[in-house]
């Protein structure tokens, strides 16, 4: 009887351990051909950004090309202005983070660490800035830029970017001040430290990862924006890159497919190697926010 019970058990094992397997199997199997959906466009765009315009014409169009043809880039770096494109993106974007950052962190750890009577209230007003459709805003907003003078300007671009950032970079931010103990606030000052000195010496940067994980956020929401940069922007020499790629388009789209390919590329290439050098900082980034010390 006890053999039969231990030989049943055996079976049943066996049994469970082919499901794990089998289940695994197709568990990767999905995985992989999801993973393979989203990247194949992206190998598609490189190789296809890489053909001479003989084989893009006449060659198949999931055809690898024969050489590495850089003329496309070449021709969309200066015939298609991309050059101008990106030096415009990086002077509206990356003082708008530099910004986002500094002001966020700051007003996040005064909603969480300092005592004030309006704090809640303020945390909530950010928070329906989160929930504001940005259509809603554009008319009054270009109404505004345009009694101020701030149309075709790329420093009115920039406080937009700064502006709509900094409502979802406050709500995340005070979630990972929530995880500095405020033991250490108290501690710190009865050391001597005032206020100022704790935020920039202690707690701006325990949030390190936070920081990474909020930049990438907004570098992407700021680098691939299209509504604002159309809608305040009309002079072609202070297009972003991302107006600049319609343009582009327009002008060689229906001729030159393999410098319109470059030039979406060029476009494409900095959020991807910023996302693989920093991934794992912000996974860290994302999950310390959550736990509360």
């Amino acid at each position: 009887m006890q053999t039969n019970l231990e030989m049943n058990k055996q079976t049943t094992q066996v049994k469970t351990k082919k499901k794990y397997r089998l289940g695994s199997v197709v568990g990767m199997t999905l995985i992989f051909l999801f993973v393979l959906i989203l990247i194949y466009p992206i190998i598609w765009l490189l190789l296809s950004s890489l053909k001479t315009p003989n084989e893009i014409a006449v060659n198949p169009m999931f055809s690898l090309p024969q050489s590495f043809y850089l003329d496309n880039y070449v021709t969309a770096w200066t015939s298609g202005k991309m050059n101008v494109y990106f030096k415009n993106s990086i002077i509206a974007v990356f003082p708008a983070l530099f910004l986002i950052i500094l002001l966020g962190s700051m007003a996040a750890f005064a909603i969480e660490k300092m005592r004030w009577k309006l704090k809640d209230k303020v945390m909530l007003l950010f928070l329906a800035g989160i929930m504001i459709p940005v259509q809603i805003v554009l008319l009054p907003l270009f109404t505004m830029y345009f009694n101020l003078g701030l149309l075709n300007n790329l420093f009115g671009l920039m406080l937009i970017y700064t502006v709509f950032g900094l409502p979802l970079t406050i709500f995340l931010f005070v979630g990972y001040f929530k995880s500095v103990p405020n033991e250490l606030l108290e501690s710190s000052i009865m050391d001597g430290a005032n206020i100022y000195q704790f935020f920039f010496k202690i707690a701006f940067p325990l949030l390190k990862n936070a920081i990474v994980t909020v930049a990438l956020v907004q570098f992407f929401f700021a680098w691939n924006d299209l509504i604002f940069a159309m809608t305040f922007i009309s002079d072609s020499n202070l297009r972003t890159i991302q107006t600049g790629l319609i343009s582009f388009t327009g002008e060689y789209g229906t001729r030159q497919w393999g410098p319109t390919f470059a030039s979406i590329s060029l476009a494409v290439i900095p959020t991807l190697i910023l996302y693989l050098f920093l991934n794992k900082l912000v996974m860290k980034g994302m999950t310390s926010g959550a736990v509360k010390g």
